[in-house]
């Protein structure tokens, strides 16, 4: 018989219904169980698309004695991270100061059943003892009966770590400290240390993407351009990696967008999993790479992954979906791997260059077969033509493989991330069709996940569920100004309003500065984090003081200003320490000293698209345009007084507060 998660939304959780271990999902009923049976919780955390986490269930969670076990010993609660990061962050956090280990998924996490509170936890345990790990079954055992045992001691030790978790908030900078920009070169610093000169990226394998060490980069550079030397080392270490990851295999040579990360230093073989939060913001990033240095390939990459967006994730609604999965028929990666044989029965008398392209020519790469990535340069068009031709021929046989699952919930956060990165690139490649994309999905966000005037994270089957968190809010706050400046919607702007309005009123910490995770009236937990660091995808609270400096300048509203300097006090010690760590929030520090320009532009429709567009070819990252059709009225804050002149077409400039004259001409602006 089903458990309970079959009655639960999240396809992750509804892959758990048919285990024989007797799964609750997060909530009042299973602690109830718990405190009356005076059993301990086993907490599980994972994703659809995590491998490790189906190796975990299959060896485990399937095994009707190991499920026994699990059900004698604990009241076993399994959670989607997408779906309650609140907890996940909680646990993670509580994992590395119980273990002083870097945590992960699975997340295996045992409670004291009467308040929640940790008291032993670790990531993946195999079914049978191997690579230094215990067998799972004997683990439990253990853990049970030091619960049973040693009831004092970890009444003590959950203490001393909820003791912990808060004084890993740093304490408020006073108002006097002076903000200043030397973290901003400490951090550029930080990642020439660790750039990988040869293959790009930082560190060693495996290898994420970090679109926002990428982005820091570019920024660092453009900031210095007009310097007598400029930084071109920082632009160098931005493109280097840029070009290896498009080159590489981590990007979908056929179908376009970008796996997880890396399993290698070369960018190779990727961990096959898709996921909406990477390529949302690397989608952006290659749009903006390719302004910046002019690069067909960074444009292309831009078009195609933007290309696999719109065809394999966005909904019939206009949401996008969460993720695909790394495995299909049981093996991972094999939806995309290819053998000679089957390519050459595919192109025929173009087999020759595509493989000498793809490296299809030289020895297998992954379990016997191909995967593909760039060997061979390009030699003129009538060869792209070809390679563009064979890509299309081999998707199309793709497409008759069985695919890898899709995780179809709908996360606010995470369709933030991609109305940002389809806006930006819409309106920098002059592609309208991301931008209607973008829309879509803002106009999705507003129309299904708003409710009594508060906005919810995640959509499934028709149904909107869970308070929203910070970067709901944040991303989505940031991502319609980005989508603004691409078509200008004054719906879309008091919906931005609302979301930073929703942010001061429910979220920030107004003793310390910055934002909690959760809002004021989010159900209790064991601790309310502030997260400052970019983690996989950015700091909620860097992307807020963003957003709401930039809301702040556009509108003259002074709260959102003071609300996004209160953030960089309260994160200040974080920021100075360890600046590498904290990017977004260096970018609103950026912002904060050197104030970003605002132009708004007023007139009939065809011209204003035709300045906006002509600024949209520039990589400005601290300008931003709104062009706004002379019909509009009735705007707020300082838009009210930026008004249409009779017949012509008028821009007004301003950087930070400081405000200049109206111009008539799009060459009269500096």
């Amino acid at each position: 018989m089903p458990n309970r998660l079959a009655r639960e939304s999240s396809p992750y959780l509804q892959q758990h219904a048919d285990n024989p271990v007797d799964w609750y999902p997060w909530g009042d009923e299973a602690f109830e169980e718990a405190r009356n049976s005076g059993r301990p919780v086993l907490l599980s955390i994972g994703y659809s698309a995590c491998h490790w986490c189906h190796v975990m269930a299959h060896e485990s969670f399937e095994d009707e004695p190991t499920a026994a076990l699990m059900n004698k010993l604990f009241v076993n609660i399994k959670v989607d991270r997408e779906e309650r990061p609140d907890i996940d962050k909680i646990y993670q956090q509580a994992h590395q100061l119980l273990t002083l280990r870097g945590g992960g998924w699975p997340l295996t996490m045992f409670l004291d059943g009467e308040d929640q509170r940790p008291y032993f936890g670790g990531t993946y345990f195999p079914k049978d003892a191997r690579h230094g790990l215990p067998a799972f079954g004997a683990l439990l055992k253990n853990v049970a009966a030091y619960y049973a045992d040693k009831n004092d001691e970890i009444r003590e030790q959950s203490d001393q770590l909820l003791d912990a978790l808060k004084r890993l908030e740093p304490a408020a900078a006073a108002v006097t400290t002076e903000l200043h920009a030397t973290p901003l070169q400490h951090a550029r610093d930080a990642f020439a240390k660790t750039f990988d000169r040869d293959f790009g990226g930082f560190g060693s394998a495996p290898k994420f993407p970090q679109p926002t060490t990428i982005g820091r980069l570019l920024r660092h550079w453009h900031s210095s351009a007009n310097d007598d030397e400029p930084d071109l080392h920082a632009l160098f270490m931005a493109t280097l990696t840029l070009t290896r990851m498009a080159d590489g295999g981590l990007f979908d040579h056929v179908g376009g967008g970008f796996s997880r990360y890396s399993v290698d230093r070369y960018w190779q073989i990727p961990h096959f999993e898709k996921m909406l939060y990477d390529n949302g913001p690397l989608l952006a990033l290659y749009a903006q790479a390719a302004l910046a240095t002019g690069e067909k390939m960074f444009a292309d990459t831009a078009n195609a992954t933007a290309d696999w967006m719109l065809a394999d994730m966005q909904a019939d609604n206009g949401g996008f979906f969460s993720t695909r999965d790394a495995d299909s028929e049981g093996a991972e990666g094999l939806y995309y791997l290819w053998t000679p044989e089957q390519v050459e029965a595919l192109l025929g008398n173009e087999y020759e260059l595509f493989a000498c392209r793809f490296g299809l020519n030289q020895d297998a790469n992954f379990e016997g077969q191909w995967h593909l990535s760039v060997r061979e340069p390009i030699a003129n068009d009538a060869d792209r033509e070809s390679i563009e031709r064979s890509k299309q021929k081999l998707l199309k046989e793709r497409l008759t493989r069985v695919p890898p699952a899709r995780d179809d919930k709908q996360l606010t956060a995470w369709n933030a991330l991609a109305i940002r990165g389809l806006a930006i690139a819409g309106r920098s490649l002059g592609q309208p069709e991301q931008i209607s994309a973008a829309a879509e999905a803002a106009d999705f966000i507003q129309e299904n996940l708003m409710r009594d005037g508060r906005l919810l994270a995640s959509y499934k089957d028709g149904e909107a569920r869970f308070p929203a968190y910070l970067d709901d809010h944040a991303f989505l706050l940031d991502a319609l100004l980005e989508l603004l400046q691409s078509r200008w919607n004054t719906r879309h702007l008091l919906f931005a309003v609302q979301l930073a309005d929703l942010l001061l009123l429910h979220f920030e910490d107004t003793d310390n500065g910055a934002f909690y995770f959760t809002a004021n009236d989010h159900e209790a937990l064991i601790h309310r984090p502030r997260p400052l660091a970019d983690e996989a995808v950015p700091s909620g609270n860097g992307i807020a003081a963003i957003a709401l400096q930039r809301l702040g300048f556009l509108l003259g509203e002074t709260r959102y200003l003071d609300a996004a300097e209160r953030t960089l006090r309260g994160s200040w010690q974080a920021i100075d320490q360890y600046p590498q760590g904290h990017v977004s929030l260096l970018t609103a520090l950026e912002e904060y000293l050197d104030h970003p320009e605002v132009i708004i532009i007023r007139g009939q429709a065809d011209e204003i698209a035709r300045w906006r567009d002509s600024a949209a070819k520039v990589y400005t990252p601290r300008r931003m345009v709104f062009a706004i059709e002379a019909s509009e009225i009735g705007l707020p804050g300082a838009l009210a007084d930026r008004k249409a002149f009779d017949g012509e077409t008028v821009a007004y400039r301003c950087v930070g507060t400081h405000c200049e004259l109206p111009v008539t001409t799009w060459e009269a602006l500096p």
